[in-house]
This record gives C-alpha cells, sequence and structure tokens, in this order.
C-alpha cells in the first residue's frame, strides 16, 4: 500500500504555486553532503529476522557496565510493580483528561502525584508534571520574569551544564541578560544582585553532589526582590533540607531517580512545584480534587494554562506538556517506597557513596577535591586526563564516573562518581582496585 497522501498531478501544482519545478529544485538549498546518499533499503524481513537484526544492533551498545555515571541521570532500581502497574491499559493508554467525566482514574493518579512531590519538596502546590529537568528550568525561570517583570538572570555555575545550555537555548530570542557566577558564598551572591535581577537559579545538591543550606541565598535574594528558583534531586528531598524549608519561590529538577529507567535518555519528567501564592502563574495544570452534587469525591482540571486552553496571549507556556505516564510511574515508586522507605533509600545511596570516596582516596595518587557533605556524588582528582581514565576503565567493564573536563575545561582531572543503591561493595571494590591499576 502506498503511504503518499497525494497524486503527481496534486504534487505538480504545489510546486507551481510556491515557484519550483521540481522535487530535487525544492531541496536544493540542503547541501550534498546532508542529502541522503540513496533510498535503497533492505528486503523485508520476517518478524524473527528482524527481531534478531534489532537484537544485534542493540548488543553493540555497552550495557552491560558497571555504572558509575551519574551527573544528572543515575542508575537507580526500579521496582518491578512500577512497570507492571504502568502497562495496565487504563494507564499505558490514557491521554490529556480533558473531560473529566470519563477520565476520573488518570485526574487522581495526577492528583496524589501532586501531592506526593509538594509534601516532598515542602511547597504549597505542584503542576501536573513537565517534559523534563531541564525545561521545567527553563518554565521557572520564565515564571519569574514575568512575575518581576526583571530581565536578569543569575545562574550558579554548579547547576546542571546541561540545564544552563537549554536555559540559553531557549532564551537565546528573548532580551534577557543571563549571568553565570559561582554563588554558593554568600558574599558572592550579594555582590552579584542588583535591582535587575528576576531570579537566582541554584542547585541542592549541586552539580558536583554537595548538599548546601540555601537559606541564607534564599534570604538575600529576596532581599533585592528577586525570586529563588531550586533546582533539587527529590530522592535527596527525603534526608535533606526542602526547597520550602530553605525559602525557594519555586522548586524544579528530574523526576528519573523516581522510579524510571535511564532509556537511553528518555522520556522522563520534569517536577514543578510553588508557593500558593505563584500557583497561577504556573505553566502546564493542576489537577484538583472536589465533590459533586451529591457530595462524591470527584477530580478535574484546576488549572490550565497552555495555550491550547486558553487565549494564547494570555498562556503561560507554548512547550510545556504532562508527561503522565513518566508521573505515574514516579507516583507508584514513591508509594511502593513510603515515608521511611525514601529516607531509607537516600541514606543508602549516601552510606554507598560515602564509602566509595575513602576507598577511592586511599590509592595514593587519587586526591580530594572537596570537603563537606555531599549525596550520592562526589570528585576526586586523578593524576592523569580524566577521560583517559575513563577510556581505559571501560575495557575493564565499568563507567567509573563522568569526566568532567567536558563541561569545566578548568577540570580536566576530575572525575564525577556517582554511587547509587545499585552498588555493592564489591562492585566499588572493583572499581578503586581497577583505577589504581589504570593509574
Amino acid at each position: 500500500m502506498d503511504f503518499v497522501p497525494h497524486t503527481e498531478e496534486e504534487r505538480a501544482r504545489m510546486l507551481e504555486a510556491i515557484g519550483v519545478g521540481s522535487t530535487e529544485e525544492l531541496f536544493q538549498d540542503i547541501p550534498p553532503e546532508l542529502r541522503p546518499k540513496s533510498w535503497n533499503l533492505p528486503q523485508p524481513l520476517s518478524e524473527f529476522e528482524v527481531r534478531r537484526r534489532l537484537e544485534a544492533m542493540a548488543d553493540l551498545n555497552a550495557h552491560d557496565l558497571t555504572c558509575f555515571l551519574g551527573a544528572g541521570f543515575y542508575d537507580h532500581y526500579s521496582p518491578a510493580a512500577v512497570d507492571a502497574i504502568l502497562r495496565r491499559g487504563e494507564f499505558y493508554t490514557a491521554y490529556t483528561p480533558y473531560q473529566a467525566e470519563v477520565s476520573q482514574g488518570t485526574l487522581q493518579a495526577i492528583y496524589e502525584y501532586q501531592t506526593a512531590i509538594a509534601r516532598l519538596t515542602g511547597m504549597d502546590v505542584s503542576n501536573a508534571s513537565m517534559y523534563d529537568g531541564g525545561t521545567a528550568m527553563f518554565e521557572a525561570a520564565m515564571m519569574a520574569v514575568r512575575k518581576t517583570k526583571k530581565t536578569k538572570l543569575l545562574i550558579c555555575t554548579s547547576l546542571n551544564p546541561i540545564y544552563r545550555v537549554m536555559l540559553r537555548s531557549y532564551t537565546a530570542n528573548l532580551h534577557l541578560d543571563l549571568v553565570e557566577a559561582d554563588l554558593t558564598k554568600t558574599e558572592d551572591l550579594q555582590k552579584a544582585l542588583d535591582d535587575k535581577t528576576a531570579a537566582v537559579i541554584l542547585q541542592n545538591p549541586d552539580f558536583f553532589g554537595r548538599i548546601h543550606d540555601l537559606s541564607e541565598h534564599a534570604a538575600q535574594a529576596k532581599a533585592q526582590k528577586a525570586m529563588v528558583i531550586m533546582n533539587t534531586n527529590p530522592l535527596a528531598l527525603a534526608v535533606t533540607k526542602t526547597p520550602g524549608e530553605m525559602g525557594a519561590d519555586i522548586a524544579v529538577g528530574e523526576g528519573q531517580v523516581l522510579g524510571l529507567p535511564l532509556s537511553f535518555g528518555g522520556p522522563y519528567l520534569g517536577y514543578m512545584a510553588t508557593t500558593k501564592k505563584l500557583m497561577r502563574s504556573l505553566p502546564g495544570r493542576i489537577a484538583g480534587r472536589t465533590v459533586d452534587h451529591d457530595g462524591k469525591v470527584g477530580y478535574c482540571l484546576t488549572l490550565q494554562t497552555r495555550e491550547q486552553h486558553i487565549r494564547r496571549e494570555k498562556a503561560s507556556s507554548n512547550i510545556c506538556s504532562n508527561q503522565s505516564l513518566c508521573a505515574v510511574g514516579a507516583l507508584v515508586f514513591m508509594s511502593l517506597m513510603g515515608k521511611q522507605g525514601m529516607v531509607d533509600l537516600a541514606r543508602m545511596n549516601m552510606a554507598k557513596a560515602a564509602y566509595a570516596k575513602k576507598r577511592l582516596l586511599a590509592i595514593e595518587s587519587v586526591e580530594n577535591v572537596d570537603d563537606g557533605p555531599f549525596f550520592n556524588e562526589f570528585r576526586i582528582k586523578l593524576p592523569i586526563d580524566a577521560r583517559k581514565a575513563v577510556s581505559m576503565m571501560i575495557d575493564k567493564g565499568i563507567a567509573p564516573g563522568f569526566p568532567l573536563g567536558r563541561y569545566y575545561p578548568d577540570q580536566p582531572n576530575n572525575l564525577l562518581v556517582a554511587v547509587t543503591e545499585k552498588r555493592t561493595k564489591e562492585e566499588i571494590g572493583y572499581l578503586a582496585e581497577g583505577l589504581e591499576a589504570v593509574l
């Protein structure tokens, strides 16, 4: 069956209307090296042959490495129940719950997810999730710009570099001033703040895994009438001071650590929570609980600020979307773990990371970079380029961490090591022994 919907005559009329003589002429601005070399597709295969071919291609990926990589995305364990519940038809096939009367299950799940995120972050209200952590960060920045009517965003250099690139990409055509500085010390923040600052953007634990109490930072920013945006690891929030406790206006982050597999980079979800005062400025949607005329509990969308729902000029965003399936997965994970389970899991991550750091610093040529508390990630300094060390360790079947020189040119020898609950004492031992051997 031909899936091309237009006849030759229709294509000819369209080409004539736009003023070109042929399809080839239409695409002549594309450099020859970027054009397809050939449309000679392979002959059709049976299901078995396709499956075998794809499995062979998948096996080319290094999927059997012992993983100590982090840098914003982590190799956590996802209980089997998460996947089992997500694959139920009522969740797996559900779309945007526009019709509340036939979407009660989806709406309740979103409502429960929002409640869990609000409690975890210490904020008043959460929206129904975002694309991912980076777009949630951008949306938070735009919230601050709209609310304060200021144009300067003060960004800490210990914010995830991927998010910093995304912020610059999304705001490239806007008249905003993005200033990056090391804001870990309050005196440095005080120097950088001015009356044009719309928001101060911070991360805790930061990109290097360090845990900070940002309460004074938040107070300084608010004294300058700037908003405070905090990016946080939701698992770390089980044991650290929450954005709400520290005085943040908006809390955002990546929800992948809440039961979602790495999956070669997605799909994930971004969480976003704020204060009651700023609730109506949230992008996306909020599911709410109410009662019907018979007094029965029901759920509905109580806030919808996307341009699909309201007048375009009133919309808070035209890119945000609720990652419902991923949000339900995160909710299932948090429900399975429970309050104490989240605390126990976070402490296990911290304990294993502390043990790994002790083992690695016992290597004579390895140096400590940071003192003070950290979550499940830390920096060490190697006597050689970290990228070279990583390459040699990959050959040993271990991904030892993230070479920071990729994002921080002044740290070519620094390695960022992440340790989750999945890493065993034996695997940490292999990491230490293997790294000592290659050094």
